[in-house]
């Protein structure tokens, strides 16, 4: 970037107040120590539209940079500006270390998200520190420009949560904080807000994800019943049958250890015990 694009961005920057560190309109953004940070926070440069695909705007030179912060001249109010076009955040997720995240990346991509986060953690994990990154960018955007569309996308809503009681929570979170929800794929592909219709949506998916994940208990369930009744039981097989234990018993009464027993029968000493413990 030169510095003459480096200057233009920050003007175009300064015009707004920062949501992250309450900069005002007109001055560089700060750190928490109270110096001039090295570059613009994301929630206040997305604000631009030219600049909401930049991954990072940095502070030019003469706002000096990691010196102590000081408030610059008030930027003079002018007209409200409409709404630009939506913000996209996307957000993307996959369950093992050994699933891809590219297909997910690249619909998110053709989707035109301004900021894209991504991790590789299971939906059982209650904490996932990226989409709390990519709710919380959402959340700034929408506290500085009120009027302006923020919208979550995600390739499909498995990648957001697995039970209901999750997606509740997450469309509750959506409707406080009046952030849109979109689908790229799937029978109800497209862009939801939590406050209108879109509500519905919400709740008809958490009903369906409960009687999925019911219904699979049930068959579940019922293919164990079917395997005990034809004298199938489920579970590791055994590895000690009646031959070894009887063997084992006799060895014990010959004062025999645990161990060398357990070497002989090719079990584990934990696996012995048990056994014998059972008989006894």
């Amino acid at each position: 970037m030169t510095t003459k694009n480096t200057a233009t961005h920050a003007d175009l920057t300064e015009r707004h107040d920062c949501p992250k560190c309450e900069a005002p309109a007109g001055s560089p953004c700060r750190t928490s120590t109270g110096k001039v940070a090295a570059n613009y926070h994301t929630g206040r440069f997305a604000l631009v539209p030219a600049l909401k695909a930049e991954l990072t705007v940095k502070t030019p030179a003469d706002r000096r940079p990691g010196k102590p912060w000081v408030a610059g001249a008030a930027v003079p109010e002018t007209a409200e500006v409409a709404p630009g076009a939506a913000i996209r955040i996307g957000y993307a997720r996959c369950s093992m270390v050994g699933q891809e995240l590219q297909s997910q990346l690249d619909a998110l991509a053709g989707a035109d998200c301004t900021r894209v986060f991504s991790e590789k953690i299971s939906t059982r994990v209650k904490e996932r520190p990226e989409l709390e990154k990519a709710l919380t960018l959402a959340r700034e955007i929408r506290a500085a420009a009120p009027g302006q569309p923020v919208i979550l996308t995600v390739a499909e809503m498995k990648r957001l949560a697995r039970s209901a009681a999750e997606l509740m929570s997450l469309s509750a979170t959506l409707q406080a904080d009046g952030i849109q929800l979109e689908l790229l794929s799937g029978p109800l592909q497209g862009v939801y807000d939590p406050n209108g219709a879109g509500a519905i949506v919400f709740a008809v998916l958490a009903v369906s994800a409960e009687v999925e994940r019911e219904g699979i208990r049930e068959k579940t369930l019922e293919g164990l019943e079917t395997a005990a009744r034809k004298g199938n039981h489920g579970g590791r097989p055994t590895v000690m049958d009646a031959d070894k234990l009887a063997a084992a018993k006799a060895r014990r009464a010959k004062g025999e250890s645990v161990t060398a027993i357990a070497k002989a029968l090719g079990v584990s000493r934990a696996t012995l015990y048990r056994a014998l413990a059972d008989t006894e």
